[in-house]
Order: structure tokens, then sequence, then C-alpha cells
């Protein structure tokens, strides 16, 4: 049995001008101990898709899904006081910006030793001890004095593994690392991912890894799945999709890669991610696709096989030429 079940995950939000549906059917799994990144721009709605699961988004979200399972749990049949008995100790999440995520009121000790009480009714000096063993955990240096140390007086890097050590202080089953590298510099960089995958793997927990850092994805994933405008794209083993992407967005992506440019000038994808009042009919990746035809502009796609990625295209790539289409006469 999966360990995250998600199918067909929808999220609106209201808003003065109407409904603004953020996340579109989207469907995923998990299993223990796997590693899945979920790319795409800012706007995909990879964040939203997380957070409703963990039913932290705000009033103005309804949430509605064909099946949302965690470890054998209906999220949606929950109520809120056994959700609170599963976030935060089952499913923990390392929310972006580190430094704003941290309350600047109090200090590390003191939230972290918050969950350990909630969650594991730990007393005093057993929270103390377990916070001192989860900074040392994480590569922070001498951690009995750090527990006095208010989030202003951390660096970025510092921030970020307080924040892993919050995520992991109740050895979750499942760690959301959302953006865990952005506003760091290179090598701590570095370092927080191998920090990540190394607790990852002495735990057996499954890591689901938020990013548009394909390079990330590369060292770091098993599994990838691609969103644009909150529909999932495609989703591969990370060697199939960085070798042969099957959904031209996917392709852009790849493209866009430094290490991949063959001029002097990078590749870019035209265009943004559309918003509410800009989506297209048909295809929503349609308005940037170099591929895109009529039938892309006024019909919704079909998802490929999972021998095509399960790509959400009427014209998957293979070898980098799209099937069926009108202009290439490459047959599947």
């Amino acid at each position: 049995m999966a360990l995250l079940e998600i199918e067909n995950l929808t999220v609106e939000f209201a808003t003065a001008g109407g409904a603004f549906r953020a996340v579109d059917g989207l469907s995923l799994n998990l299993d223990a101990s796997d590693v899945l990144a979920i790319v795409g721009e800012s706007g995909s709605g990879k964040s939203v898709a997380m957070l409703a699961m963990m039913g932290l988004l705000p009033w103005t979200a309804t949430v509605t899904a064909d099946r949302l399972n965690f470890d054998g749990k209906d999220l949606l049949s929950l109520s809120a006081r056994q959700r609170r008995e599963v976030v935060g100790k089952d499913i923990a999440m390392i929310f972006q910006e580190p430094m704003s995520s941290l309350n600047p009121c109090f200090t590390v000790g003191f939230q972290l030793g918050e969950a350990l009480r909630v969650h594991l009714g730990m007393s005093r000096a057993e929270c103390k001890a377990r916070s001192i063993e989860l900074l040392d955990l994480v590569g922070i240096p001498a951690p009995e004095k750090r527990l006095s140390a208010f989030p202003h007086q951390l660096s970025g890097g510092m921030s970020q593994r307080v924040m892993i050590a919050m995520a992991i202080s109740c050895n979750p089953k499942l760690l959301i690392a959302d953006e865990p590298t952005t506003a760091l510099d290179v090598t701590i960089q570095s370092q927080i991912l191998d920090l990540l995958l190394n607790l990852q793997r002495e735990t057996g927990m499954g890591l689901v890894l938020i990013t548009h850092d394909m390079g990330v994805v590369a060292e770091t994933a098993q599994r990838v799945s691609v969103q644009y405008a909150g529909q999932k794209v495609e989703e591969q083993p990370v060697v199939d999709l960085f070798s042969e992407p099957h959904h031209p967005y996917t392709a852009a992506l790849l493209a866009a890669l430094p290490e991949r440019a063959t001029s002097r000038m990078l590749p870019s994808i035209p265009g943004v991610v559309p918003g509410q009042f800009d989506r297209p009919d048909g295809c929503l990746f349609s308005p940037r696709c170099t591929h895109a035809t009529d039938r892309c502009r006024t019909q919704s796609p079909t998802r490929a096989s999972a021998g095509l990625g399960l790509a959400f295209c009427h014209y998957p790539l293979v070898k980098g030429e799209p099937q069926n289409h009108p202009g290439t006469g490459v047959t599947a």
C-alpha cells in the first residue's frame, strides 16, 4: 500500500473576481522510502497541493479529491483534532523562507520543544535533551548554546537546519521539503540536500521535494512529477525524464538548463503561467508551446500512457518529435 495516495485533487480559492483553480485534477502516489520531486514554474500549484493535503490552507480554499489517503487514513474524513495528531507528527513540512517561517518572538529551543510536548508528551528536561540531539543531528555546532538563540541571531543556512530539525523531531513518515535551498549559497545548498538525503536514508521516510531547480532534481530524486498551471503534465523516473521528456513543457524546462546550452543565448519559454483571468481554452500550455495547433487551443488533452510519461498532451514527444502531429507526419 502506498504511503500517500492523491487522486483527482482540486483546490479552488474564492476571490473577489470569482473562483480561482490553483490545483486541477492532480494525482500522485508515493511509497515509503521514495523520493519524489515536484517541479514547475512559480504558480504551478506545487506548494498549494501539499498544503491542501496537510489541511493548512485558509478558509477561502475549497479542497476536493476522489482520494486523499495517507498511511491508510482518509485525510478528507478526519476531524480537525484527528488531523492535528497526524500533521506535524507523521507528516512534516519544511516551509519556504526559513528566516520568515521561524517565529521571531521565541527562542529556537522553545520552538523545537513545542512539537515534542504536543505530539510526544515529553517533559521539559526530555524536550531539552531531544532538542540538543536534533540540532547536533542537523550539523549545528554548540547546540546547547543555540537553544537560547532567537531566529534573527542565526544565518540563513543555520535557520534552514533548525527548520529541518523541527520537521524531523517526531520521526515523520513523510517529509515535504518546499524549496529547501531557496536563498542559500551554493555550498550551503549542497550541505542541506546531503543532510536531507542522509536523514531520508537513515529513517526510511518518504520525501517530497518541491523545487524549480532541475539540478537539485537530478541529484536527489527517484521520480519527478512536472506541474504546470495546477495540472500534472508528466511523471517519470528521473533518469528517463532527463534523457527523453515526453511533454513539450518538460522539454522546454530541460532545454533552458545552462549545461545544455548550444549557443551563447539560453533558450527560454515565452510568456507566463496563466492566472485567474487569462486561462486559455484547451491545453493550458498551448499559448507558449511551439507545437500547438488549433486542436490544442480548443480541446483539453487526454493523458498518455505510462510509457509516454503520462504526458498530458495531444502530441507527446518521442525523441523530440511530437507524435501524430499534423505538421510532422510522425505517427505513434
